[in-house]
C-alpha cells in the first residue's frame, strides 16, 4: 500500500455516473496532488461473445467509435483539468478489446493506486452487473475499487467506517488511516457482537495497528445482527459516515437468497461510497 495516491484511474463510458466518479477523482486529486488517468474501452464485440471480425452479418467499423470516443475524451479532459488545484494532471486513454482485461492490463502496467467507478441510480441490470464487476477487479489487480454514486459527492471522507472479520485487515487499515490524514477524518472500527470476547481482540488488534501508523481519532463499536454487510450500513447511515472499506468476502454480501445468488455486494446497496479491497492481500490473522 502506497503511502499517498500517485495516480487514480477512472474508467468512462460517457454517462452520467462517470461524471460522478470524475468529481470525486477530482476531489481525491486535490487532496493528494495525484494524476486522474480517464480510459475509455471500445468493445471488440458487437455482442458478448461475438467478436467483430468474426461477423459477417453486421457490417461494422469500429473506427467509427474510436474517433467518436477519442473525441468525447479529449473534451472531457479539457473540461476536468481546470478542477485540478493541486500539482496533478488528467491523463486520457482509448483501448480496444475486454474492458475488464484492458483495464487490469492499463491498472498494471501504469501503476494506478485506486480506481473510482460511477454506479447507475436505477438501473437494476448495470448496478448488479458493477458489483460483480467491482469485486472481480479488485482481486484481479489487487487495487483498491472505490464504487461512487451522486449521493456520494456531497463530502469530504470525515466519517470512515471498516468492518472488521476475524483477520486483521492490514491493507484496508493502512488505507484507511491514509486516508483519515489527509481528511482529518474519524475512522469507525465495527464488527458483529457473535462472541464478546473474540470481538473485543479484533477490535483492539485493529486499533494497535492505527495507533502504530498514526495519531487519527479512531472509535470501536460492537455491532447487533447477523449479516455484517446489513450491520454495518445500518451503522454507517446511523452516524452519517461518508466511506466505508469493505472486502469480496461472503460476509460483505447483503443478507437473503436472491442477494448471495448474485452477490449482491455491500457497494450496491450503499448510497455511502464504498470502497472494496480484496481479501487476499490485506489480512493477517488474529493469534
Amino acid at each position: 500500500m502506497p503511502k499517498t495516491f500517485y495516480n487514480l484511474l477512472v474508467p468512462v463510458d460517457f454517462t452520467v455516473k462517470s461524471k460522478w466518479a470524475i468529481s470525486k477523482a477530482i476531489d481525491l486529486a486535490n487532496n493528494f496532488n495525484c494524476n486522474i488517468h480517464l480510459v475509455h474501452v471500445v468493445s471488440s464485440e458487437i455482442f458478448p461473445f461475438i467478436p467483430i471480425e468474426a461477423s459477417s452479418i453486421f457490417p461494422y467499423d469500429i473506427a467509427i467509435d474510436l474517433d467518436n470516443a477519442r473525441v468525447k475524451l479529449e473534451a472531457m479532459r479539457d473540461t476536468y483539468r481546470h478542477h485540478i488545484c493541486g500539482g496533478g494532471s488528467i491523463e486520457i486513454s482509448l483501448l480496444q478489446g475486454n474492458k475488464s482485461e484492458q483495464l487490469a492490463k492499463y491498472i498494471e502496467q501504469y501503476e494506478m493506486d485506486l480506481v473510482v467507478v460511477g454506479l447507475s441510480r436505477f438501473n437494476l441490470i448495470h448496478r448488479v452487473l458493477s458489483s460483480v464487476s467491482i469485486s472481480k477487479l479488485a482481486r484481479k489487480t489487487n487495487v483498491p475499487v472505490l464504487a461512487i454514486r451522486s449521493s456520494g459527492l456531497v463530502s469530504h471522507f470525515k466519517k470512515i467506517v471498516l468492518p472488521l472479520t476475524s483477520e486483521i485487515p492490514v491493507r484496508r487499515l493502512q488505507l484507511a488511516t491514509m486516508m483519515a490524514r489527509s481528511y482529518r477524518s474519524t475512522v469507525y472500527l465495527v464488527s458483529l457482537r457473535k462472541d464478546a470476547n473474540a470481538t473485543e481482540n479484533i477490535l483492539n488488534k485493529a486499533l494497535e495497528v492505527i495507533q502504530s501508523l498514526s495519531t487519527i481519532p479512531v472509535q470501536c463499536f460492537m455491532l447487533e445482527g447477523k449479516n455484517l454487510a446489513k450491520s454495518t450500513l445500518e451503522f454507517s447511515k446511523r452516524i452519517n459516515a461518508d466511506l466505508i472499506m469493505a472486502n469480496p468476502l461472503t460476509e460483505f454480501i447483503m443478507p437473503g437468497f436472491w442477494n448471495k445468488l448474485t452477490r449482491k455486494l455491500l457497494s450496491y446497496d450503499s448510497k455511502i461510497p464504498v470502497i472494496t479491497i480484496d481479501k487476499n492481500v490485506e489480512s493477517n490473522p488474529v493469534n
